[in-house]
Parts: structure tokens; C-alpha cells; sequence
């Protein structure tokens, strides 16, 4: 008799963690869905690409446009050339997962959110072609599994973070078509970025002379 009573009390609490596994990563879904949402609250969406896009659905993973893992986490917002306006919500920061985040050829406005520093699994970050104005955040140099970071064709201002030079997998970087000041960096994977990808910012000037200048001076 204790054998079985043994027996069900390790199912039943078998049965409660498997419970509470599914409700936190539900809950972290969820979490992701409200980010996703906050977006979508902050954009013009004539074309209605975002129509899927529902709160009241458990988790995002069904919304058009979003790619999810088997923990049903999102790892990809790919939302390029979809006609889109308005301004990058800083909720986006919060989704701990994300690897692609996909938004150009629109016309978003406004600043890059610095939250989007805090995207550490991120691998591609594609904001070109918009509108986009204000400088680039430092914050982004937190991004240490970044590879592809175009930000080129916008209305950026200020100089190139020196933080970004702490990227080791960086391997693609352009700003070309931008509002630039200041010198280009040349370390780190700055060494290896052609100067193609710098152009048409008429206050750029580079590539910096290490130890003779100061590579922001009259840059904002």
C-alpha cells in the first residue's frame, strides 16, 4: 500500500512541475507577445502585414512575419519592405530570444531605442532604408554575438560608438547614407569593414590615426 501511495504521490508531483514548466514558458511567450505588440501599437500599418498580429492569442508564434523556437520564444521579426511608419517601440528589448530583427526599406522614424542593447542572442540587425534620426547607441556594443548591423540610408547623427569595436563576430557594418561625424574606427572588426560602407556622410572623416586625435572632436 505505501508503494502505491509512494507511486502517486511522485506523479502528482511529477504532474505539478510539468504544470509549471508549461505556465512559465507561457508566460515568457506571452511576455514576448506583449513586446510584439508595442511594436505594432507604435506603427502605421496601411498595407495591414500586421493584421495576425493578436494580443489575446497565448502565445506569437502564429503571427505572421514571426519565427519562434521550440520553446515557442521568438527568434525572428522579419518585417523589411513592408510599407510600415512610426517608431521602434523600446519593448523590443525585452525579447531575450530574438536572433533577426528585421526592418527595412520602410519609413520608420524617430531614434533607435538604446533597450535594443539589450538583445543579447541577437545576430542580424537590419534598419536600413528608413528614416531614422539621432545617434546610434552605445548600447548595441553589448550585442556580442552581432553579425550583420546596417543601419545605412537613414538620418543618423553623431560619431560611430567605439563600443561596437568590442564585437568580435561583427562582420557586415554600413552607415553609408547617413549624418555622420567624427573618424572611422580601424579596431577590432572595424579593420576589415570597407570604407564603401561609410560614405556620403559629409562630416565623417577616417580612417582615425590612433593616439594623434581625438575622434569626436566638434561631433554631435
Amino acid at each position: 500500500m505505501a508503494f502505491w501511495k509512494n507511486c502517486g504521490l511522485e506523479l502528482l508531483a511529477a504532474s505539478l512541475a510539468l504544470t509549471t514548466f508549461v505556465l512559465i514558458n507561457l508566460a515568457e511567450a506571452n511576455s514576448d507577445g506583449d513586446a510584439l505588440y508595442a511594436l505594432r501599437r507604435s506603427l502605421a500599418d496601411p498595407d495591414r502585414v500586421l493584421q495576425s498580429w493578436d494580443q489575446n492569442l497565448v502565445t506569437p508564434c502564429t503571427w505572421f512575419h514571426v519565427t519562434c523556437n521550440q520553446d515557442n520564444r521568438v527568434t525572428r521579426v522579419d518585417l523589411g519592405n513592408s510599407n510600415l511608419s512610426g517608431h521602434l517601440a523600446p519593448e523590443l528589448g525585452k525579447l531575450e530570444h530574438l536572433q533577426y530583427l528585421e526592418l527595412y526599406k520602410n519609413n520608420i522614424q524617430g531614434t533607435i531605442p538604446s533597450e535594443l542593447g539589450n538583445l543579447k542572442s541577437l545576430i542580424s540587425l537590419d534598419l536600413y532604408n528608413n528614416n531614422l534620426t539621432g545617434k546610434i547607441p552605445t548600447s548595441l556594443g553589448n550585442l556580442k554575438s552581432l553579425v550583420f548591423l546596417r543601419l545605412n540610408d537613414n538620418r543618423l547623427t553623431g560619431s560611430i560608438p567605439r563600443q561596437l569595436t568590442k564585437i568580435p563576430s561583427l562582420k557586415v557594418f554600413d552607415v553609408s547614407n547617413n549624418d555622420l561625424c567624427g573618424t572611422i574606427p580601424i579596431e577590432g572588426p572595424f579593420e576589415h569593414i570597407p570604407l564603401e560602407n561609410f560614405e556620403n556622410n559629409s562630416r565623417l572623416e577616417g580612417p582615425e590615426l590612433l593616439g594623434l586625435a581625438s575622434y569626436d572632436t566638434n561631433c554631435n
